[in-house]
């Protein structure tokens, strides 16, 4: 898939590799602005028991 990607950005390779790196830096912005915010109320990560040495909480 990288390969795919990488074949089909346009210019030489430095170019490629500024292109890379805002598409990778787009990604990660999509997924904590829409994403991360959409599914969170549905991950259970708030759902977390923390127990003392003698097993009281």
């Amino acid at each position: 898939m990288y390969g795919w990607i990488w074949r089909h950005l346009p210019g030489n390779v430095w170019v490629r590799a500024v292109v890379s790196l805002v598409l990778a830096l787009a990604v990660v912005f999509v997924l904590f602005q829409y994403v991360f915010p959409w599914a969170e109320p549905i991950l259970p990560f708030g759902d977390a028991t923390v127990t003392g040495a003698g097993g009281t909480p």
